[in-house]
């Protein structure tokens, strides 16, 4: 069976994130969706929120498993047996990013890295842009995948 891992900090996990993971479902026999834990970094929501919130998302999806990890992530994807890591891709400026990730994880003996596009539509949709709504009081529910969502 072929794991990978998609990690993140989701705080909060977007309906860009929900597309990334339905999109890669399909490719993987196993999704570990790894929720970065980082004490430097002010979050929102903490890593059991963000844990349990996104594990109702998938209740009732064999392939997908949800866990917080605090270290590196090429580290938490030897633990998980994954061969991949799955990132998101909604600019030319995240490319690059995440390019120089995959590169680095590479050296160090991690997993390959692969690269999903983000839906036009969902290209503008970031988790620091719904956390500064959120803060401002907006209402965040459409940028949320709800657990009734498909």
């Amino acid at each position: 069976m072929t794991t990978a891992v998609f990690t993140g900090s989701f705080d909060p996990f977007t309906i860009g994130h929900h597309s990334i993971v339905r999109r890669a479902l399909p490719l993987f026999g196993r999704i570990v969706i790894g929720v970065g834990v980082n004490e430097r970094k002010q979050c929102m929501l903490s890593a059991d929120e963000r844990v349990c919130r996104i594990a109702r998302l998938y209740v009732g999806e064999p392939k997908i498993e949800v866990r917080a990890y605090s270290d590196l992530t090429t580290d938490f994807a030897r633990r998980e047996n994954a061969g991949f890591i799955i990132k998101g891709v909604r600019s030319v400026k995240d490319f690059e990013y995440e390019r120089e990730q995959a590169d680095i994880n590479r050296m160090i003996g991690g997993p390959e890295t692969v690269l999903f596009y983000a839906e036009p539509h969902l290209a503008s949709i970031s988790s620091s842009v719904v956390r500064e709504l959120a803060h401002f009081g907006m209402d965040v529910s459409c940028f949320i995948p709800s657990v009734n969502e498909e």
